[in-house]
């Protein structure tokens, strides 16, 4: 099965598809108050590039690269279930991770919640370290704070 992963509008059917599974995936664990994701207008501005996994054509996942000046933001990582353990997830970070660096970053940071286990062993094993709060989050208990020198 061949995937590939591309820039694409978040505004768009797939995008917008994608951008409701990763919502529905965080309200099983967390509040709408404890979430602090980014809307799918506020992921087509400019600064922020949005990637989707496709599997044989079919979009499987899908993250966003802000860019915040001195670093970049990782933003709604997200994986469809049937896609799980696939290594899509790792790929989407390995191309996120490239294009941070060809935009000259040399360092990403994102904020997780500590529920989303999964999520934040994959982070780990990408070489993620925890860290306190960034830009205008604020310390809360359902968020984790992570970075990563690239």
């Amino acid at each position: 099965m061949t995937l590939t992963i591309t820039t694409e509008d978040p505004l768009s059917p797939d995008g917008l598809a994608l951008i409701e599974g990763s919502e529905a995936a965080l309200r099983e664990v967390y509040t709408p108050e404890e979430c602090f994701t980014f809307s799918p207008q506020e992921l087509a501005a400019p600064g922020i590039s949005f990637f989707v996994a496709r599997r044989n054509g079919r979009p499987v996942g899908c993250v966003a690269l802000c860019d915040c000046g001195d670093y970049a933001e990782v933003k709604r990582l997200f994986v469809a279930p049937e896609a799980r353990g696939t290594g899509t997830g790792r790929a989407l970070m390995a191309h996120l991770e490239a294009q941070a660096r060809s935009r000259g970053h040399r360092l990403i940071r994102l904020e997780t919640g500590p529920r989303l286990a999964s999520g934040v062993a994959l982070y780990e094993r990408l070489g993620y370290r925890r860290r306190g709060p960034f830009g205008s989050y604020r310390d809360h208990p359902a968020s984790l704070f992570m970075e990563k020198v690239l």
